[in-house]
């Protein structure tokens, strides 16, 4: 639905576009407002008739469509300037994947890699690093918090004759402060937060994220990250799963297209993991980085992300990066009193900060649970208020 005034001035439907005529006009639309305001009512209006022949059954009846919807995006980045950006087919008919260029001379990205012993671990990180990526400027810095087997500190001084950079961090352990430290002490224009279980498998994986980064509306941006069993780990956060966030398809398999080919579409999300984390550093430091005082060890990235879309940025997450996170490796479960006190704690402290915000993730449907990462319909959630009241009240809390 649009206003007429608008359709109008665009030109309406245009021939040549026949299969995504509704997705030029979109594009047309939103470029021909200086603040685009899009909205979506999660209520069902209308049912689809699936015709044959008709993309309700399967978008390959109009092979067509595809082409004709990377025209329509092609145009949209010619029309407002933006010619250095790629459009090539996704994975499925009518969806895509868009590159966004990074500049000839490319800003240097510091990858901050926490680390404690277990050198094995961090070797498999480091030398993905560096046999897989493609992006041509970049330093690793390690952040080494009291390590003390011998195998480790000799793999330390190794490195440092390779020129990596070896940070010694000599305090009790904190997530939070340890990645705070390490991004004062670096230059690059944009921060990688890696945990040294992170083993890289797509080689252009920095160039993905740094070119999202870069953009001037995104803040952080998140990987696809997958269990060694080839299942998913992190396909993005849902804030509200659980009670204060989960992992988007945790367990489905790698391959598994997701809720609505999700899995393989490049999207806004409310967070995204820190495991493997990109962000501009001035972004960062902007606001006030991980918050080291109440989120030491969980929820720190969340909080952060969260904070980000609080001023005006929006996160993102790329299928197009894909890494294995060997979970907790080298930390292991958090199963001791103490740990399941301070997590205690850190649920507390987010429910306290976040309230509502926790509730109604713009990028999850309120019609979907809250108890499962697997996009289950929850009937119990079914609007019961007409259909207008319902959704202005979920876009416009407090209305």
């Amino acid at each position: 639905m649009y206003r007429a005034a608008l359709v109008k001035s665009v030109g309406g439907f245009r021939e040549g576009f026949e299969g995504s005529q509704d997705y030029d006009l979109l594009l047309r639309c939103v470029a021909a407002r200086e603040t685009p305001d899009v909205r979506h009512i999660p209520a069902v209006l209308y049912h689809w008739r699936a015709s044959s022949g008709s993309t309700a059954l399967t978008a390959d009846a109009k092979n067509y469509a595809t082409e004709h919807g990377i025209e329509a995006l092609k145009e949209h980045f010619r029309s407002r300037g933006r010619e250095g950006v790629l459009v090539e087919p996704g994975r499925f008919p009518t969806t895509y994947h868009i590159r966004f260029p990074v500049p000839e001379r490319a800003p240097k990205v510091s990858i901050i890699i926490p680390t404690r012993n277990h050198q094995a671990i961090l070797r498999q990180c480091i030398d993905s690093i560096r046999a897989k990526t493609s992006y041509s400027n970049y330093e690793i810095v390690v952040i080494d918090n009291l390590s003390d087997d011998d195998e480790s500190l000799r793999y330390f001084a190794e490195l440092e004759k390779s020129g990596v950079r070896v940070l010694r961090y000599d305090l009790p352990f904190n997530y939070s402060a340890i990645n705070n430290f390490a991004v004062e002490r670096v230059d690059g224009t944009v921060v990688a937060l890696l945990n040294n279980d992170i083993e890289v498998i797509t080689s252009d994986w920095l160039t993905e994220m740094a070119s999202h980064a870069l953009r001037p509306d995104i803040g952080a941006v998140g990987a696809k990250l997958y269990y060694g069993n080839d299942t998913i780990q992190h396909g993005g956060v849902i804030v509200g799963l659980g009670g204060v966030a989960g992992h988007s398809h945790k367990h489905l398999p790698r391959d598994n297209p997701g809720y609505f080919r999700r899995l393989f579409l490049t999207q806004n999300l409310s967070a995204v993991t820190g495991a493997c984390l990109v962000v501009r550093r001035d972004n960062y430091l902007k606001v006030g980085g991980l918050d080291e005082a109440n989120l030491t060890i969980a929820f720190n990235d969340v909080d952060f992300c969260l904070k980000l879309w609080a001023i005006g940025l929006r996160n993102v997450w790329t299928p197009h990066a894909e890494f294995y996170h060997h979970e907790s490796a080298s930390r292991g479960p958090e199963d001791s009193p103490e740990k399941i006190d301070r997590f205690r704690k850190e649920i507390a402290f987010m429910k306290a900060k976040w309230g509502d915000r926790l509730k109604r993730d713009p990028y999850y449907s309120p019609i979907l649970t809250l108890d499962w990462e697997n996009f289950t319909p929850d009937f119990r959630k079914a609007p019961r208020k007409p259909w207008i009241e319902w959704s202005n009240a979920r876009l416009h809390p407090g209305s």
